[in-house]
């Protein structure tokens, strides 16, 4: 079944940057909005009263102007005066009562405006108009402004008040990004600390500067951590305690059962006694893996202590060179040169080779050797000759009490032990197969994450 898409985690810093910012230019844009609806209304105030007054000032000088003249028949233009070249932002038009255009300016056009001849303000399909009177009411001024200039108007006064925001919205974004940063820094702090610790590492936080809601925080975990050290240091005590009781019994009644043997004639009790020291003899190491188990379940690899893997290496392999019976077919090098100092301890370290090397005794071709490498960056490799297993048998034999194709003796639990304490260390194992370069065989490499 397709598991479905997972968004990842949302930053709490992410989130107070995003909000913080999304309404600071909200109320940025509001406080733009409102402010273009008020200059609206003052440039409307603004404009009509430049047309009324433009108008009414118009209006004795008009009359003037038509008492000097004989020919009023003939609308008349009002010509621009050189020196003022450009557009005008107002045009004006002189009608008498009968609506007959006598004066206009110099853009107007000499049809009347579409304004009636009567005083005030007037919205036209192209502007405003205000109409101003002689008091006999028998000339009219009119004046317009042209509503694309208002519109231009406030398009740029708009723009004006909008440019601002369009440089400190930028500044705003850097100013909270420093902001939360600054303050969140102890929870940033607090988090990779608790971050760190993990089956390889219980050792308390250190007291850092945190604010006061923090501080319940950082006393909890401490407290959690505490009684985790001390469940797993009670453990560790019962598992010592009892391997030391299950071996003691174990390892007397098969003493007796080799000195049964030892007084024995008869061929037929005689193979009996052999099976019950057989049977012993197998309890015996179940006995032994199943203890390293829970040593492992226990949290034995979990330490705040080192220990030199070139050490630990050297005695694990020095031990089974003179014990085991197959002690010829172990290779050893060591291309590591100097101390490696490991998180975890050197025990949990040995019972992991100790695993890893019975297993390649145990498993590999016996007419092979089995070589254990100390490699120069400071990790362990051990290969031995077998047939190629699969990705789905190299799952399997990590498995607890699952074996692979063989027929050796075995209980299943080595590379699970070893997985188990490994993890606690915070290496891991790496299992291949082929050995890279050849067409079968099995490697073992433990990997450490601060080898260099």
């Amino acid at each position: 079944m397709r598991k479905p898409f997972a968004f990842p985690p949302k930053s709490l810093a992410g989130q107070l940057m995003l909000w913080i910012t999304a309404s600071v230019t909200a109320l940025w844009l509001v406080a733009v909005g409102f402010g273009a609806l008020v200059m609206h209304d003052e440039f409307g105030e603004i404009f009509d009263s430049s047309l009324q007054e433009t108008a009414e000032r118009l209006v004795p000088l008009v009359v003037d102007d038509l008492r000097r003249r004989n020919d009023i028949n003939e609308p008349r233009r009002i010509e621009r005066s050189p020196s003022q070249p450009g557009e005008e932002y107002l045009t004006y038009q002189v009608r008498d009562a009968s609506g007959h255009v006598l004066l206009h300016s110099h853009t107007a056009s000499e049809q009347p405006f579409e304004a009636p001849l009567k005083v005030g303000f007037r919205d036209g399909e192209t502007g405003r108009f205000y109409t101003a009177s002689t008091p006999d009411g028998s000339i009219f001024v009119q004046v317009k402004d042209s509503a694309a200039e208002r519109q231009e108007a406030m398009f740029e006064g708009t723009l004006a008040l909008l440019l601002p925001v369009l440089l400190i919205v930028p500044v705003t974004v850097l100013a909270v990004w420093f902001v939360v940063r600054r303050v969140l820094s102890p929870v940033e702090t607090l988090r990779a600390a608790i971050g760190e610790k993990d089956g390889g590492n219980l050792a308390a936080i250190e007291a850092v500067s945190l604010p006061q809601e923090l501080q319940p925080i950082l006393r909890s975990v401490n407290l959690l951590l505490a009684r985790l050290r001390s469940v797993l240091a009670a453990e560790r005590e019962f598992t010592s305690n009892s391997a030391h009781e299950l071996r003691t019994p174990i390892a007397g009644a098969l003493a007796q059962t080799q000195l049964l043997l030892s007084e024995l004639k008869d061929a037929p009790v005689r193979a009996r006694a052999q099976q019950i020291e057989a049977s012993l003899q197998k309890l015996t190491k179940l006995t032994e893996k199943l203890l390293q188990l829970a040593r492992a379940e226990a949290g034995i690899g979990v330490s705040e202590t080192t220990f030199d893997v070139a050490d630990v290496v050297g005695v694990v392999v020095t031990d089974f060179q003179r014990a085991s019976e197959d002690a010829g077919r172990i290779r050893f090098r060591n291309d590591f040169a100097g101390q490696g100092q490991r998180e975890g301890t050197a025990d949990a370290f040995a019972i992991v080779l100790r695993n890893l090397v019975e297993n390649a005794l145990l498993h590999g071709r016996v007419d092979e050797p089995v070589e254990i490498l100390l490699t120069g960056e400071g990790n362990v490799r051990i290969l031995n000759g077998a047939a190629r297993l699969s990705d789905a048998e190299l799952s399997t034999v990590r498995k607890r009490f699952s074996r692979g194709k063989t027929l050796a003796a075995g209980s299943g639990l080595g590379l699970s032990i070893a997985d188990r304490l490994l993890a606690q260390m915070r290496a891991s194992l790496v299992l291949t197969s082929p050995i890279p370069g050849r067409v079968d065989g099995f490697q073992a490499d433990v990997m450490f994450p601060d080898a260099r």
